[in-house]
């Protein structure tokens, strides 16, 4: 069992993004996200059943980061990406997802 639990660590992909600014984040990221999981745009998605260690850092007040593990669950190509549930979130990385999810930019409708 010690070896199976090393190995799903060692599977791990690290998918890490860093944004200039907590607008810039909900600008890409807001309409993605929720309490659940996230979509990941990217040119190369990981396959369905890839467990993900995922990383946002954004600069708020401070800089933030968002944390937590992950497992995609969709891909699709239009917009390309993947679909990545959270499997595990820290607190903290709760607590900022929440907040993201309530401070929504103003004049988002005119997009």
């Amino acid at each position: 069992m010690e070896n199976d639990s090393d190995k799903r660590r060692d599977e791990r992909v690290t998918i890490n993004k860093e944004f200039e600014s907590f607008d810039a984040f909900i600008h890409e990221y807001v309409t993605n996200i929720s309490r659940t999981g996230v979509f990941v745009k990217s040119k190369n998605p990981l396959s369905v059943g890839t467990k993900v260690n995922l990383k946002f850092t954004v600069i708020m007040d401070d800089i933030e980061t968002i944390e937590g593990i992950g497992e995609v669950v969709r891909v699709q190509d239009d917009p390309p990406g993947m679909g990545v549930v959270f499997t595990e979130l820290s607190q903290y990385s709760q607590h900022l997802i929440d907040r993201l999810l309530t401070v929504r930019p103003s004049g988002d409708a005119d997009r």
